[in-house]
């Protein structure tokens, strides 16, 4: 008597990526809020960590979230001159850069971040950022293979 057996998925078949979501607190935190009582699909691929302001987060939390397991970042704020602590997510801009310069010395490539600005009335836009990223990081790769 023989049996099939079916092929299982290996780890690379089914892995995901992890995604860790910074969000402003008054506008893309309220984007996706409102994406969810809409009913807009999207990914359940990431994980939403809400901040009172992005101007408050700093390169090393980005790469402390790459380094605890996320395979992407997303940060998600209030449009520029919107900043309801008047100009916090200008100082992130100013950070991104250098930001991305850090990702690539300690080799990590750039595009596992993304920076997208979603109001609170923007819930299409927030979800298609975390869309984009989930995409951009799935070509990627997962970042454990990088970070053996």
């Amino acid at each position: 008597m023989t049996t099939e057996v079916t092929p299982e998925k290996t780890n690379e078949e089914s892995w995901e990526p992890r995604i860790l979501a910074f969000c402003c607190n008054w506008c893309s935190y309220a984007g996706a809020d409102l994406a969810g009582t809409s009913r807009i699909q999207y990914p359940p691929n990431a994980r939403i960590l809400r901040v009172n302001c992005t101007g408050r987060i700093s390169p090393e939390f980005i790469l402390a979230a790459l380094d605890m397991g996320a395979d992407g970042v997303l940060v998600s704020g209030c449009h520029p001159g919107d900043c309801h602590y008047t100009s916090g997510n200008l100082k992130l801009r100013a950070r991104w850069a250098l930001m991305e310069k850090a990702l690539e010395q300690t080799g990590v490539d750039p595009r596992r971040v993304r920076l997208q600005w979603a109001s609170a009335s923007e819930a299409q836009l927030f979800a298609d950022g975390v869309r984009t990223i989930i995409d951009q990081v799935r070509e990627l790769g997962s970042i454990r293979r990088l970070w053996k």
